[in-house]
């Protein structure tokens, strides 16, 4: 059983034409009422004709009276100038946030040329770099690119690798927690894969604010970390970590997945429910407290990103269309009282 919302109408934020597409989109919330929607432009709809990463602000309004939330939105579309690498397109916008020292971290990856994913994983040669800038006024300004590529021996071992997209996450103890996925090689000698390369889920960390960062480390369990990632066709993959995800328990999953699988995206917010992203979960750690889904958008779409903008409010960037997913990215805004409501609680 399906359900639907029936309330206010998405909001374009960015609209593709003849000569750019917008695709992959990133969502953050900055608790200044800022919302920072992030998208990659692209030449044609081909993933290798990156051009850009972009960026478009929208500042929150509440009406006092009705409780409905709207975003104003600026114009026009700001291209992220300092994501750049001589020679390689950027791609996968990943931001996170450090609220110690107020710094927006944007993860991305560059990779050389027009290569394909599919072409690195084939060769089990990889052509991608991890990168990130930062901003610590909503986006006002930039850091230069800092990259990581040398600092990871494990990247040494990896046909390919992304982060996100989507959004990582701090825990309570201050660890900063970012998304990746990577093809490990079949051989650790470049372009001499002996077999085909093996697709795993990750993540990259920090517990000291940003400064350094690592892959998987040994430390105390007090958290509660929930993985959903895409998988080919039956249901999606979920897997929750005790140990500020340096390892997960994988779930028996009970979320229907499309044909070809898609990305999803997750956020914890203030609640006795736990997780929302066309459903609803009362306890991350049980494949079997999900609700039925609920549609929030009608038509052909895409990728999309989650964000909590306080007191119940959701945003959902995502890519949609009336003929094509590709058409443009909008924005919904809705409540979990609404969620509620047409689930039925």
């Amino acid at each position: 059983l399906v359900c639907s919302f029936t309330l206010k109408e998405e909001e374009t934020v960015f609209k593709s034409n003849e000569q750019e597409v917008y695709r992959i989109p990133a969502l953050f919330y900055d608790r200044d009422k800022i919302l920072m929607a992030f998208a990659e432009k692209w030449r044609t709809s081909d993933g290798s004709s990156g051009l850009a990463l972009v960026l478009k602000s929208g500042k929150m309004n509440k009406d006092e009276t009705t409780h409905e939330v709207t975003i104003e939105w600026s114009e026009p579309i700001s291209e992220l100038v300092k994501v750049h690498l001589d020679g390689y397109r950027p791609m996968n916008l990943c931001p996170v946030y450090e609220k110690t020292s107020k710094t927006l971290f944007l993860f991305f990856i560059c990779v050389e040329g027009t290569v394909s994913e599919q072409q690195q994983i084939d060769s089990g040669c990889n052509k991608a770099r991890l990168c990130y800038v930062t901003t610590n006024n909503a986006g006002q300004s930039w850091s230069d690119v800092t990259d990581l590529t040398e600092s990871l021996a494990e990247i040494n071992n990896w046909a390919t690798f992304a982060v996100g997209p989507g959004h990582g996450l701090q825990t309570e103890s201050g660890r900063l927690i970012v998304p990746v996925y990577a093809y490990a090689s079949g051989s650790r000698l470049c372009c001499s894969s002996i077999r085909r390369p093996i697709p795993y889920a990750l993540s990259l960390y920090s517990d000291d604010k940003g400064n350094t960062w690592q892959v998987f480390d040994d430390t105390d369990n007090n958290s509660l970390i929930y993985c959903n990632a895409r998988n080919i066709g039956g249901y999606r993959e979920e897997a929750v970590s005790k140990n500020n995800g340096d390892d997960f328990t994988k779930l028996r999953g009970n979320l229907v997945e499309t044909g070809g699988g898609c990305q999803g995206s997750v956020v914890s917010f203030p609640s006795k429910r736990v997780h929302l992203r066309m459903y609803l979960n009362t306890s991350p750690g049980s494949p079997n407290a999900w609700s039925k889904p609920c549609v929030i958008y009608r038509g052909p779409s895409g990728y999309s990103d989650l964000a909590y903008i306080d007191d119940g409010w959701f945003a959902c960037l995502m890519e949609c269309g009336k003929h094509c997913e590709t058409e443009q990215i909008a924005v919904k805004v809705f409540g979990h009282n609404e969620v509620k409501q047409v689930i039925g609680e």
